[in-house]
């Protein structure tokens, strides 16, 4: 960014109120990766911003960029306000964690197209159809996410020692599946989760595979593990696969 301004494309991860009337951002563009802004006076009754800097809006923004770490906004345009997806506790829900999910996994500057789109495409999908809140379609998401950031689990081979049969376990440490063998490390996973996590980085996000509680919950273990071995991050757990593990309603934030 060594221009002083910038024109870019940008869904906005998080708002913060700052001040008596500014919002600080915490954007997600295409060809920037993370950027910080401040919208000042955005909190104004007559603000020329309107409401069009709350989370989840996907927009094209001005930036004049600063030597620091936030860049100010001086104007934005909605390309896409994703309204309907309020309306539903379920996939405001999603789309909060999905947001919360890229920033964790992807903190810098670094340009990452692929993330963009894909974050596009799952917050258009929970715009257009609840269906996609569905536990199996927020796994699909995130273990699409991981693909993004280069961190693929090993699923067609033992991660430890190469063998494709008996597989059945899974290491976040070793990366994949693991053999019978290999297991001393691993957790349990089923046939059908495993299936669901091959399903799943195979076809497109609009078509993600469903499965029975019991395999989402390990399809979750094994995508939460492979974050935090090898992209050092703990990613939230989806309200609804928590549920059925201890009980009690999450509430839905914000």
């Amino acid at each position: 960014m060594s221009r002083r301004s910038l024109r870019t494309e940008a869904i906005v991860l998080r708002s913060i109120r700052y001040g008596e009337a500014d919002r600080i951002l915490h954007l997600y563009t295409p060809e920037h990766g993370r950027v910080g802004a401040i919208a000042k006076g955005a909190r104004r009754t007559r603000s020329r911003f309107g409401a069009r800097l709350e989370p989840f809006f996907h927009l094209s923004v001005n930036l004049h960029l600063s030597r620091g770490d936030l860049h100010t906004v001086t104007s934005a345009d909605t390309l896409a306000a994703h309204g309907r997806l309020r309306e539903r506790a379920d996939t405001l829900d999603a789309a909060a964690r999905a947001c919360d999910a890229v920033a964790r996994l992807f903190e810098t500057d670094d340009p990452s197209p692929a993330v963009f789109h894909l974050l596009a495409n799952e917050l258009r999908l929970l715009d257009g159809d609840p269906v996609h809140a569905r536990p199996a379609a927020q796994l699909a998401f995130r273990l699409k996410l991981l693909v993004a950031g280069g961190f693929t689990p090993q699923l067609a081979s033992c991660a430890s020692c190469g063998e494709s049969d008996h597989l059945s376990g899974f290491s976040g440490a070793a990366g994949g599946v693991v053999c019978t063998a290999c297991e001393a490390s691993a957790f349990p996973l089923s046939e059908e989760a495993h299936g669901f996590l091959v399903a799943a980085l195979g076809r497109p996000l609009a078509e993600a595979p469903d499965a029975g509680d019991r395999a989402l919950r390990q399809a979750e273990r094994a995508i939460a593990e492979t974050a935090e071995h090898h992209a050092h991050v703990h990613l939230r757990p989806l309200a609804r696969v928590r549920r059925h593990q201890s009980g009690p309603t999450i509430r839905v934030p914000g």
